[in-house]
């Protein structure tokens, strides 16, 4: 009998990321894991112990990742979507992680209501790029959730992060990097101080398209630019540093 068996949906699939022998339940219908997931999963530098919280975590990617790096952490998740909570809890019980990553089908900017005040040492979050007025809506209402900010702010993403977070706790966060000055802004109102960067560049000779974040709560001032991450060579090969960071996450870039 295949391990699956009640696990999967019509129209599901299971796909195995090639890494730490975890598995994760995919719809072709919804908002599926991408290369930016892996990027952030690599730059979020888990610890060991880490009690995590991943605010709209969709597929569940970011807490595998995540756990596929250090398996001694605990994660609480949140999403919103109904179908992609199920969607993902069912993921956790295909890895045998139900009681290790908890996913919550509820809404980020409640989460005074059921999670710990201070219980967490990173607070991870892969959050809409786009602002709900400034691109045309996606047709599809899982699509739209998951890339234009409906229902998850940068400001939602920064007051759940505060009152999750012990002091010199972290949040790690991947925004559009033409989004920078409102990102610090709003980290900061948040006594969410900004400590460490890194822009990711599509080839050297290209502007930076995403910017990799990490604030901490209730630091003094002062942040560290990292070399900057750049995806292809002018030959449109991957990288040292991308094929560095698929070594250690998935190898399928969707």
């Amino acid at each position: 009998m295949s391990e699956t068996n009640g696990l999967l949906l019509p129209g599901e699939r299971v796909d195995d990321l090639q890494f730490a022998g975890l598995r994760v339940i995919q719809s072709p219908a919804a908002f599926r894991f991408g290369m930016d997931a892996v990027l952030l999963a690599d730059f979020a530098r888990v610890r060991p112990r880490s009690r995590v919280c991943d605010l709209g975590t969709g597929t569940g990617i970011l807490p595998l990742l995540l756990y596929g790096r250090e398996n001694s952490i605990t994660c609480d998740a949140v999403e919103i979507q109904p179908d992609a909570a199920e969607r993902a809890a069912r993921t956790m019980r295909l890895n045998g992680l139900e009681h290790t990553i908890t996913i919550h089908n509820r809404d980020l900017r409640e989460v005074r209501a059921f999670l710990p005040h201070a219980g967490y040492t990173l607070v991870i979050c892969n959050p809409p790029y786009s602002p709900s007025a400034a691109s045309l809506p996606s047709p599809k209402a899982a699509l739209r959730m998951a890339r234009q900010e409906s229902d998850c702010t940068l400001d939602d993403v920064s007051a759940a992060a505060e009152w999750l977070l012990r002091d010199r706790g972290r949040l790690v966060l991947m925004l559009p990097a033409a989004r920078l000055t409102e990102a610090f802004s709003t980290l900061q109102s948040h006594r969410l101080e900004p400590k460490r960067l890194r822009l990711v560049h599509a080839n050297v000779s290209r502007p930076a398209r995403l910017a990799l974040i990490e604030a901490m709560l209730c630091v003094h001032p002062g942040m560290i630019v990292e070399a900057p991450l750049v995806v292809k060579e002018p030959d449109g090969a991957d990288t040292d540093e991308l094929k560095r960071i698929y070594h250690l996450f998935p190898n399928d870039r969707k």
